[in-house]
């Protein structure tokens, strides 16, 4: 009899905890503050749906901050991630926009201080030892001036916003090697993953000397990438330079939305 009454009532403690488990979650997320910061890969250049009032930072209703607070609903959802931006621009008109009662911070920063979009301009204009050059000379900043840079633009971060959970996304390899591909060659595709792996892997080892959630996009885009059958990146497009190599639509929310939301 004693047995079956603290059974009972242990069954009754965690009926009621869990009951009260189930409250508490929403209420939580109600009490985000959330701000976007970063590049065109955070403020949704390649996917469409811009806003109007974002003017040339292409500020895209699709891109996975947007999508994320749509379906999260925090307390308040912010981006001014912009098309362009490098670190330094982060660090002067990016940064004002968090505070003390910032609790979540997301960005992409670090490929336009290597100059990426001269890169795949050279690459796709002057050929593969050009591009080869380039990747290489991309490199070699990578190991050298980017992680100083990074290292500003996250204490600047932890400075602005000292309660926030900082979520830090890479970039995606482009190319899927070993394919038939019309274009650069075999050899500028091999180069740029390269590069692109030296850099994911360089802003990974600075997010985590500060404290940063590093939330890597490199797996989910494979099968996805240029020179697969089902991309979710731009390939070069002359008719609006400006979205080539950069997510689809879909490559945002197949690709960095679920990896965000893993990690937010």
């Amino acid at each position: 009899m004693r047995r079956s009454r603290l059974v009972a009532a242990l069954a009754g403690l965690l009926s009621a905890a869990g009951a009260t488990l189930a409250f508490a979650a929403p209420a939580q997320a109600a009490t985000i503050n959330y701000v976007a910061l970063g590049d065109s890969y955070s403020s949704g250049v390649g996917a469409g749906s811009y806003i109007d009032s974002s003017g040339s930072c292409d500020r895209s209703t699709k891109a996975y901050s947007a999508l994320w607070a749509a379906a999260h609903s925090p307390s308040s959802y912010s981006s001014v991630a912009c098309s362009g931006a490098t670190t330094s621009d982060v660090n002067s008109s990016q940064l004002s926009a968090l505070n003390s009662s910032t609790s979540l911070v997301s960005l992409t920063i670090g490929g336009n201080d290597i100059g990426f979009s001269n890169i795949m301009t050279t690459c796709a204009l002057q050929g593969t030892d050009a591009c080869v050059a380039a990747v290489q000379s991309a490199e070699d900043a990578v190991q050298s001036t980017l992680p100083g840079k990074l290292d500003t633009t996250y204490n600047g971060i932890h400075q602005h916003a000292p309660n926030a959970r900082v979520v830090v996304l890479s970039y995606p390899v482009f190319y899927q090697l070993g394919t038939f591909c019309v274009g650069l060659s075999a050899k500028s595709h091999a180069k740029i993953d390269e590069g692109i792996n030296l850099l994911d892997d360089t802003i990974r080892a600075a997010a985590q000397r500060h404290g940063f959630v590093f939330a890597d996009v490199r797996d989910i885009f494979v099968g996805h990438q240029l020179c697969s059958g089902d991309k979710w990146l731009h390939a070069l497009n002359f008719a609006d330079i400006t979205e080539s190599y950069h997510p689809t639509a879909t490559g945002q929310s197949s690709g960095y939305l679920p990896v965000f939301t893993s990690n937010a």
